[in-house]
């Protein structure tokens, strides 16, 4: 399609007229990035003065910056909480929002072991719908031909709850994939995908994803992309694969779907989709029953351009495993989203995972950021925020938002690094999620939730005079999926031969995965995305062994702490060569998509 040359964009030649005018908008917005924040934050305050929160902080109708950061303190989702909770009791009146909270968006991040409820009002939907026309505008530029073929892409719908008034409360893809904006999207030829919306939506994550990985082998020669929200999620998919491609040629030869997919409206689709077809069953027995999986994404999806997952932050502990199954195809993180806002996209998709940094949409929400030394300094000093334009390059911040739903100078908890900029917009690397220990899949799970869980653990050992005396824990995801691992020395105070029993310390990880947030119980119930939690109990003194390492690398005797999670490689050879015992959980732990009152 010939574009109007009026149209073209300094990000590069647009694939098409549509795309040219994405793009315009990309550089309008990065060209006045200090001049759209100020109309944002005025927007947000103009509509949300009569509300009962900001109405405490005596703004008189001010809705400029400077009375904003005077007036309005910074806060935590604990700061918020009884607010959130009275909305989610039934309360209607205008407390956060003028507009009515149309449902939560339940946050990965947790609060007291459950999830996070984050207000979200109907029109923050189509905010998220523009950043999402935003990233194939910009791929196109990077990859051609995306419109002569299709994405396989696992998405899945995720449980969801109500709160005592009625609202819902669910993660916040599960919301947009549920959307009208998403269900009744119009057709895109370069946004197509092989998955069907009956599968995507389907709560069974069995038959989704049995429908979903069907439909891509039936079309693996229109595949040009795979990919998952998280890379852990398309690994997933990877072994899922492994253990049910037997069925699954056998239903490609049949031309039937396996009986345990039993969703009628799954059902429905495939008996208009599928043909039996013994030359591709043979195929796909053939490569899959070979014992070396090696490049299997691109001997199955030959025509694979890309991989389009998250592989930064906790998620980059997955690229080794995706190099080895893609034959070290790109991997494109395409934006950067959480429950609270969506906040920008990467401008340079093909970029490799270190290098990826996000272009911050200044029409989001309102953005400040808390220099990162400053969070480690005397707290009762009022921290001192940077606005979006007046960020340094190289230096860390805390991410702050102010956004149209309710939320005011909250803070998201992640650690952004300043790359650089594009036009006037600047540009983040995403260095980690604040305090967080340990990561498999949306998890996240910090050191004081990992000692609680030790803690009751260690309970089971009482009665047979034993405790933990040190601990660490790393994140596995050389098996997939991922699993905790957590190193225990033991002390048992006399020599009695009644020492705790292999079916006690399975026990004890059981105990210790019920001690864990919601999100992780949901990880292992509901997702099957984290595998049994797993301790190795060591030989006595390896923990000291432990220390004369870092010791002898420079750290000081005086300040030495064990570290409650590693990753360093000769360490954890250190830690693994002294295992006396290895222990795994042998039920899953309780969950339900109900809040604990």
């Amino acid at each position: 399609m010939a574009v109007d040359s009026a149209l073209s964009s300094p990000l590069g030649p647009p694939a098409c007229e549509k795309d040219a005018k994405a793009l315009q908008f990309i550089e309008e917005m990065t060209r006045n990035a200090d001049a759209v924040q100020e109309r944002v934050l005025a927007e947000i305050l103009s509509r949300n003065a009569e509300t009962e929160y900001l109405k405490r902080f005596k703004l008189g109708g001010a809705t400029d910056r400077k009375t904003f950061k005077s007036k309005v303190p910074v806060i935590t989702y604990e700061d918020v909480q009884p607010e959130i909770q009275r909305i989610a009791n039934g309360d209607r009146s205008a407390i956060l929002s003028s507009h009515p909270i149309s449902e939560f968006l339940t946050s990965s991040g947790t609060s007291a072991g459950e999830r996070k409820l984050m207000p979200t009002i109907k029109e923050e939907l189509d905010r998220r719908q523009l950043l999402y026309s935003l990233l194939m505008p910009v791929m196109n530029l990077y990859v051609p031909d995306l419109d002569k073929g299709k994405g396989l892409y696992f998405l899945f719908v995720k449980s969801e709850t109500r709160t005592p008034s009625g609202l819902l409360a669910r993660p916040v893809l599960t919301s947009y994939y549920k959307s009208d904006h998403f269900k009744t999207r119009p057709y895109d030829p370069y946004n197509v995908y092989t998955s069907p919306n009956e599968a995507i939506l389907c709560p069974d994550s069995f038959q989704s994803m049995y429908t979903q990985m069907l439909c891509g082998l039936i079309e693996r020669n229109h595949v040009l992309r795979l990919g998952a929200v998280f890379a852990s999620g398309l690994l997933r998919a990877i072994r899922f694969l492994q253990l049910n491609w037997p069925e699954l040629a056998h239903d490609i030869s049949a031309g039937s779907l396996n009986s345990r997919v039993t969703d009628p409206a799954i059902r429905d689709y495939m008996c208009h989709v599928m043909k039996p077809d013994p030359k591709l069953a043979e195929f796909v027995e053939q490569e899959c029953s070979k014992e070396n999986w090696e490049g299997i994404i691109t001997r199955i999806w030959p025509n694979t351009k890309y991989l389009d997952v998250i592989v930064t932050g906790a998620m980059a502990q997955y690229i080794p495993t995706l190099n080895y199954y893609s034959g070290g195809l790109p991997l494109a993180c395409t934006m950067y989203a959480s429950s609270e806002c969506y906040f920008g996209l990467n401008l340079n998709p093909m970029c490799k995972p270190s290098e990826v940094s996000y272009t911050i949409m200044p029409n989001m929400a309102y953005f400040e950021f808390l220099p990162h030394e400053s969070s480690r300094v005397d707290s009762s000093a009022p921290p001192k925020l940077v606005d979006l334009a007046d960020v340094e390059v190289g230096k860390e911040y805390e991410l702050v938002i102010t956004t149209y739903a309710g939320l005011n100078r909250y803070r998201v908890g992640d650690i952004l690094r300043v790359t650089g900029f594009h036009n006037s917009a600047p540009q983040f690397h995403f260095v980690r999620r604040k305090n967080v220990l340990l990561s498999i899949d949306s998890d996240k799970t910090d050191e004081s939730e990992l000692q609680r869980a030790v803690e009751n653990a260690s309970k089971l050992l009482a009665e047979f005079k034993t405790s933990v005396v040190e601990y660490t824990s790393y994140a596995d995801t050389k098996t997939i999926p991922g699993h905790y691992v957590i190193y225990w020395e033991l002390l048992t105070k006399d020599d009695s031969a009644n020492l705790p029993s292999h079916e006690v310390l399975n026990r004890c990880c059981l105990e210790m995965e019920e001690s864990l947030n919601s999100v992780y119980r949901q990880c292992r119930v509901a997702d099957h995305s984290i595998g049994p939690l797993e301790i190795r109990v060591v030989k006595s003194g390896t923990f000291e062994e432990l220390m004369d390492y870092a010791i002898s690398r420079g750290a000081s005797i005086n300040q030495y702490k064990v570290p409650r999670c590693v990753n360093f490689t000769p360490i954890m050879e250190l830690l693994d060569s002294r295992v006396v015992s290895v222990h795994f959980s042998q039920r899953l732990p309780h969950w339900s998509p109900q809040r604990r009152r």
